[in-house]
């Protein structure tokens, strides 16, 4: 008879990298660019230049582009998956795995069709909101408690599909103010590894009527 072995607890992740994690959602190519679902991935493409860096290749196991700024504890790892929206996830928990990234060292940020156009909201945890891409980034990492930063582009006009909405580009009457969106995104992103509380904060200022 043959004795059962030691029965393995799944092994906790501790991650052993002070580093931050930073992802930009987004559908990749050129029929998406400029689209709401893509407004995620602009503004973490503006905290790059701003922050004088690039997007570059990574390992090919992250499946994304990916950029590295800072030094020690405020060492930063921009991240862009180059799967489509709905398999994100895979991308975020390789980069998570290959890095050893603490949860609360996760910051995603993605458009948001429960906030009204132009508002901003800092949030950890919480579900989905029918967005693929964070269902998928909490499918892969067995988790909710990571952070979020939320860009409102508003609810779709009557009936239209909210599917359709966010894979159309902003109208030129709103072209304006996606500008200034972005500009303050790029503000909170950069000011968040640094000051998580205050880039909460920052982002408040966008989320008033």
């Amino acid at each position: 008879m043959r004795l059962p072995g030691p029965i393995r607890k799944p092994r906790a992740r501790t991650p052993n990298s002070p580093v931050f994690l930073i992802v930009g959602l987004r559908n990749p190519g050129p029929k998406y660019e400029g689209s709401r679902h893509n407004l995620g991935f602009e503004a973490v493409s503006l905290a790059l230049i701003r922050s004088g860096l690039a997007w570059g290749r990574s390992p090919s196991r992250l499946r994304a582009q990916s950029a590295q700024g800072g030094a020690g504890e405020d060492r930063v790892i921009y991240l862009a998956p180059t799967t489509f929206m709905n398999e994100s996830g895979m991308s975020v928990r390789a980069a998570s795995d290959y890095y050893s990234v603490a949860p609360e060292r996760i910051l995603v940020v993605h458009d948001d069709i429960d906030l009204p156009f132009g508002r901003f909201r800092v949030q950890v945890g919480g579900g989905s909101g029918g967005h693929n891409g964070i269902r998928s980034i909490e499918g892969a990492l067995g988790m909710k408690e990571f952070t979020r930063l939320k860009l409102g582009v508003g609810r779709p006009p009557g009936s239209m599909d909210p599917a359709d909405y966010v894979l159309r580009s902003f109208p030129k009457t709103e072209l304006v103010e996606v500008e200034l969106m972005l500009t303050d995104a790029a503000d909170v992103i950069l000011r968040w590894p640094l000051d998580p509380v205050r880039a909460q904060e920052m982002a408040a200022l966008r989320d008033r009527p």
